[in-house]
């Protein structure tokens, strides 16, 4: 069900039966919160994306990272056919740099992967207390339901009592 057929939804009038203006503003309601959630739904999604690209773009320059440590070990065995004093200090250097590049991406990576489980956890969340509402609804409605039906046997039973007996 839409929201559209919410704010659309009329009910058959009866003697007695519900307040149409109650009814219109319940539905009003209802359909305002669960656009309400679809618009959170939707930002939740689109955080996730963000977070999902984002990881896309750390993995790329992990992979420039290792590539360019690649290269730079390449650079210093060159070097050290050159001279072997200087040649350890640039791989030492460059060593520590990298390692450094990794920590923090693998760091970053570790926050992101975190991000994202907790959005998971907390879309979890909205939809159980999602369901327990559309079930407390529910339940409301049965109960409404079983009012209707009790009141519709005793006015039956008036009837029989009021009819005159031949």
């Amino acid at each position: 069900m839409d929201v559209q057929e919410i704010r659309g939804k009329e009910f058959a009038r009866r003697f007695r039966g519900y307040d149409s203006h109650e009814v219109e503003s319940f539905l009003g309601k209802l359909a305002d919160y669960i656009t309400d959630l679809h618009r959170e739904l939707d930002n939740l999604n689109n955080r996730l994306n963000q977070t999902s690209q984002e990881l896309k773009e750390y993995r790329v320059r992990e992979d420039t990272l290792e590539a360019n440590l690649a290269q730079t070990r390449r650079i210093s065995e060159d070097m050290k056919a050159n001279s072997e004093k200087e040649a350890k200090f640039i791989v030492a250097e460059a060593e520590l740099q990298a390692e450094k590049i990794l920590s923090q991406a693998h760091n970053r990576l570790a926050q992101i992967h975190d991000d994202i489980t907790e959005l998971k956890r907390q879309r979890a969340q909205f939809e159980v207390r999602l369901r327990s509402l559309v079930e407390a609804h529910i339940k409301l409605l049965e109960v409404e339901a079983d009012r209707d039906r009790d009141l519709s046997e005793l006015e039956d039973k008036i009837k029989i009592l009021r009819s005159p007996s031949p």
